[in-house]
């Protein structure tokens, strides 16, 4: 891992994209992960599961395999349980903050139609103004911006 090549830089993309890049690679001490270019201290992923796989097949104390890659006891254990319940795929990480337009809802949405179609050219600013007084809502422009895009490309 001493000059980033092409694929290198690709990777650690990916990696970013995904939210698998491991922050604290630094903090990876076990032995594989510097000796062994097949273990990647940055991939996440991979980092929690070697340190799960050690402690469940090669009988390292959990303390020590969580110092090893770099997680608290508290982290180990919401990792095993996450495993356990998920497998594979529940190692990698979720994105923060809300899945769904949550203030924008069906409501609001159908309000903002009726206005567009009253006046077609309402800007954003002017969307978050009438949202907020319809509805007690502070929406960010780029939100409604977000929704009504959803809405363009179903078809609506």
């Amino acid at each position: 891992m001493g000059t980033d090549t092409t694929a290198e830089v690709a990777k650690v993309q990916a990696l970013r994209e995904l939210g698998a890049l491991y922050a604290s690679a630094d903090g990876v001490s076990d032995e594989l992960f510097r000796t062994q270019e097949f273990f990647d201290p940055r991939d996440l992923v991979q980092v929690k599961y070697e340190m799960l796989r050690q402690v469940q097949q090669d009988g390292v104390s959990v303390s020590e395999a969580a110092r090893r890659f770099g997680f608290s006891r508290t982290a180990f254990y919401q990792t095993q349980t996450i495993f356990q319940q998920q497998g594979l795929p529940g190692l990698i990480p979720k994105r923060p903050g809300p899945k769904d337009a949550h203030k924008l809802n069906r409501d609001v949405m159908e309000f903002l139609g009726g206005q567009l179609l009253s006046d077609s050219t309402l800007r954003t600013a002017d969307m978050v103004e009438l949202i907020t007084r319809e509805f007690g809502l502070t929406v960010h422009p780029r939100s409604i911006e977000r929704a009504l895009a959803r809405q363009r490309k179903k078809g609506r």
